[in-house]
């Protein structure tokens, strides 16, 4: 692909997920933008475990890529190499940037096809239809709120959630874990902690599964809620190999530029940032690298950019269709009014406003 037209500064952004999409549609208007992504649209992550158990929710959670860039140029390949001057993709083309942007989070086992992804949901609900009893493996966010999902819309199917650690959320503090603890086993879920399920020997087909400490869990399907690993291997053989720290995540500075690079930036959950990954932090990712791109391609000296602070951690994780739970700043909340904030309609509506598009 030929460099940036005349005049206007070229912004290469790899990764298509929430933080990616946002800086791409942000600054579609303020320079040549190219999107790199696998995946012709973007999953609103946080809307995925609804639309197992709803799967026609996923309509409003799926947005295809040229629905909200329609100023820019959309790429559907992945990244494969980088120089100082262009991305290498996997169908061999090299990308010119005078900007880069690394938004490739965690690793994608999404298919690249938004109707691929909406039969996925409709395998996924079909596979909860069918089945009286549900095996959950991670008492992370994933794992509780799909439990959570579960348990409200099928009250009468027997779910068992299997969590390696001593405490479900382990990212948020004990009370908020009691809290949540105390209304999954309100709902009848069984919750087994520090214990793990051999994922090597799962299939569909037996209906027992053995846990590590002995137990055994009947079941008729089983999800894995654990966490992906980085998006980031493909990094090792590129000029960014040594911005890496020994997690796989980019090292950045306080204006989410990569350390020791003035026009490659890096950000959400693949940053070095010490926070919770979550998705309204990459929004603020996104927003302030765009800022900081709009200053650069001024001419702004580099004392003029923004930089990037940590808050409180706050978390909200979404126990059905109606409750919640909130650890805020001096508070923890769980039931209906953290329900009212996120579980209802899980922010769909207002991430759709932010990409221009209606609710």
């Amino acid at each position: 692909m030929a460099a940036a037209a005349e005049g206007k500064a070229r912004v290469v952004v790899v990764g298509g997920g929430i933080a990616g999409s946002l800086l791409a549609k942000t600054m579609q208007d303020h320079a040549d933008v190219v999107l790199l992504d696998p995946k012709d649209y973007l999953e609103i992550p946080w809307a995925e475990l609804r639309s197992m158990v709803e799967p026609s929710f996923a309509e409003r959670s799926l947005i295809y890529h040229r629905d909200y860039l329609t100023n820019a140029t959309i790429v559907t390949s992945s990244a494969v190499g980088i120089t100082e001057h262009a991305v290498l993709t996997a169908d061999c083309q090299s990308l010119e940037y005078d900007y880069l942007v690394i938004a490739t989070g965690h690793a994608l086992t999404s298919p690249g096809s938004r109707n691929e992804r909406i039969k996925e949901f409709q395998r996924d609900h079909g596979k909860i239809e069918s089945s009286g009893s549900v095996l959950i493996i991670g008492g992370g966010p994933t794992g509780v709120e799909l439990a959570g999902e579960i348990a409200v819309d099928y009250p009468e199917k027997k779910v068992t959630l299997v969590h390696r650690g001593s405490r479900l959320l382990e990212f948020i503090g004990n009370k908020g874990s009691k809290k949540c603890l105390d209304w999954l086993t309100s709902k009848k879920v069984d919750v087994l902690f520090q214990q793990s399920i051999d994922l090597d020997s799962l299939s569909n087909m037996e209906k027992l599964y053995r846990t590590s400490a002995g137990e055994t869990v009947t079941a008729d399907c089983h999800f894995v809620c654990i966490g992906k690993p980085l998006g980031s291997s493909w990094l090792h053989d590129t000029i960014l190999k040594e911005s890496l720290d020994n997690k796989g995540r980019l090292m950045v500075e306080k204006d989410l530029r990569i350390k020791g690079y003035n026009n490659i930036f890096a950000i959400g959950d693949i940053t070095d940032i010490p926070e919770i990954k979550q998705g309204y932090l990459a929004h603020k990712h996104a927003l302030l690298v765009a800022k900081n791109l709009r200053l650069l391609i001024k001419g702004s000296p580099n004392s003029k950019l923004e930089t990037y602070s940590t808050g409180f951690p706050l978390a909200l994780v979404s126990l059905g269709r109606k409750e919640g739970l909130a650890q805020l700043p001096f508070l923890t909340l769980s039931g209906c009014l953290p329900g009212m904030i996120k579980s209802r309609d899980l922010f769909i509506s207002k991430t759709r406003k932010e990409m221009g598009l209606s609710a």
